[in-house]
């Protein structure tokens, strides 16, 4: 556990950035501060998320941030429930580098 990671698992980068999140606040950001959002493992340390998109992105990482965003309930028919909760990452790039996702 030399990463910091939870519970002694090592996640590989494909496995720790899940998907870039790509709404307008995202692209607001991207366009405005360098700062890209991604959806990530819950067991993700900040540590895990900076190595992996320095890694599959080829850019250096300034600073990271992340969220645990909670389920919201939903319901179908007669049945309640609720969405997955999820992690979420904001990662702030150098300010030379970028990430081109279209």
């Amino acid at each position: 556990m030399s990463d910091g990671s939870k519970k002694g698992v090592q996640l590989e980068p494909y496995q720790v950035v899940i998907r870039p999140l790509v709404t307008e606040k995202g692209t607001h950001l991207s366009e405005s501060y360098n700062t890209y959002t991604f959806v990530v493992d819950k067991s993700a340390t900040k540590t895990d998320i900076k190595k992996a998109v320095s890694d599959l992105w080829n850019v250096r990482v300034v600073s990271v941030r992340t969220q645990n965003r909670l389920g919201k309930p939903r319901r179908h028919k007669y049945k309640v429930g609720y969405t997955k909760s999820w992690k979420k990452a904001i990662v702030e790039l150098h300010e030379d580098d970028r990430i081109s996702f279209f």
